[in-house]
């Protein structure tokens, strides 16, 4: 946060009577505050990137608080179960478990095949019923020799397009 937002924020909590522990301890109940944390807020979140969250996971209880006890003697009294509820107490997620695939890319897959469907679905809508599904009259057998003979007529491309297949001194195709 910027020292001026910090500076308006004890402002108003000096105005209004509050303390800063009290907004906190109303945002965070009784998690206890372990380090600064990602950006200087006591809040929680697992990343990766930044594997130390400003406060606990859990709340402690009198089996946490009895753990914690233990745990500030030797390691070798904890058993496995021990270690993984003061783990648990402090994290919510393991490092595999954050980094695990969530399987997105099935929904996110899904609605892209769904949206092509709708498309194609709808390319042939337009097809069958907006466009006239009849032949335009220039595709006409009557109409396609009074075109042929017009391109002869005019000699369109005689040089290597279909007037150059004319034989024009004896009316016929080469």
């Amino acid at each position: 946060m910027s020292s001026n937002l910090l500076r308006t924020i004890a402002k108003m909590q000096k105005r209004f009577g509050h303390s800063s522990a009290s907004v906190e301890s109303s945002v965070i109940g009784t998690r206890e505050i372990v380090g600064f944390g990602f950006n200087g807020v006591p809040n929680y979140v697992d990343r990766a990137d930044f594997p130390l969250p400003a406060i606990r996971f859990r709340p402690d209880t009198p089996d946490i608080k009895a753990l914690r006890e233990k745990e500030k003697g030797d390691w070798k009294a904890l058993s496995i179960g021990e270690k993984k509820a003061l783990y648990r107490a402090s994290f919510c997620q393991t490092f595999a478990e954050i980094n695990a695939p969530t399987g997105e890319w099935k929904s996110i897959a899904g609605f892209a095949l769904c949206f092509a469907s709708l498309a194609l679905w709808a390319y042939m809508g337009m097809k069958l019923f907006v466009y006239n599904p009849t032949l335009p009259e220039s595709f006409n057998e009557e109409n396609r020799q009074a075109q042929l003979k017009r391109i002869l007529a005019f000699r369109i491309n005689p040089v290597d397009g279909i007037s150059s297949k004319y034989d024009y001194e004896n009316n016929k195709w080469k």
